[in-house]
């Protein structure tokens, strides 16, 4: 007797030509690698904050020639490349973009500047070298290495900060202190002449006025404490 009913093997050559009339769906192209020349460059980059071309001219052209895809690898950080042509320098700086959780905030709350911040005792160091440092660059030009003697510095230092009465004592609080800094990428080695380098980076670290701001305050901190020491000779 007849029915109304499919085979079952209708039904299964039904929707296998169902099937086959569905398109199929297209791969998904992979991003485009990042060359292994730039991505080294990159790493260079992050690791240490920054790149000189005196140093690594290979990788910093590649920094310098790829900015935008740089820049494009480090947005989700909130970070960018800057770049200082004059002085052969590309670093690692806070985006434009970058949003603090708080009004009363700016980009010095960035993780990454939270983590290096300095001692007062370390920008104090930081503002007499970057003063130096653009005192030759004046008189000698861009480009030219900026070198110091360790012991040129304690005399400043003094001023500031005091003298403990100990010359071994002083002179190890500045080693202490140019080791924190070469951290940070602004000096170099001391060496065996007891001279090291100031390096270009320390014209980006910190803004001036901060620095200007310090040094001021370190000056009328010196002053008041040699105006009471005067005080209390008088009186006696």
């Amino acid at each position: 007797m007849p029915t109304d009913t499919p085979d079952i093997f209708d039904q299964w050559a039904s929707t296998t030509a169902d099937t086959e009339k569905v398109p199929p769906v297209p791969a998904l192209e992979p991003a485009a690698a990042t060359p292994a020349a730039l991505r080294r460059a990159v790493q260079e980059l992050l690791k240490h904050g920054l790149l000189e071309q005196s140093a690594k001219p290979h990788l910093f052209r590649q920094i310098t020639t790829n900015t935008a895809r740089v820049d494009a690898l480090l947005e989700p950080f909130d970070l960018r490349v800057q770049i200082d042509d004059l002085r052969g320098l590309a670093f690692v700086g806070i985006a434009a973009t970058y949003q603090p959780d708080g009004e009363d905030e700016d980009e010095w709350t960035h993780p990454l500047v939270r983590r290096q911040r300095l001692t007062l005792e370390q920008s104090l160091l930081l503002a007499i070298l970057r003063r130096e440092f653009l005192q030759r660059e004046q008189e000698s030009g861009l480009g030219t290495p900026v070198q110091l003697v360790v012991d040129s510095l304690l005399p400043q230092l003094e001023i500031y900060l005091g003298s403990t009465g100990s010359d071994m004592q002083e002179r190890k609080r500045l080693m202490n202190l140019l080791e924190n800094l070469r951290g940070h990428g602004v000096v170099s080695d001391v060496d065996e002449q007891d001279s090291f380098t100031i390096r270009p980076m320390i014209v980006h670290l910190a803004n001036p006025e901060n620095l200007q701001t310090l040094l001021q305050r370190l000056r009328e901190i010196s002053g008041n404490t040699a105006n009471s020491v005067a005080t209390a000779g008088a009186e006696e």
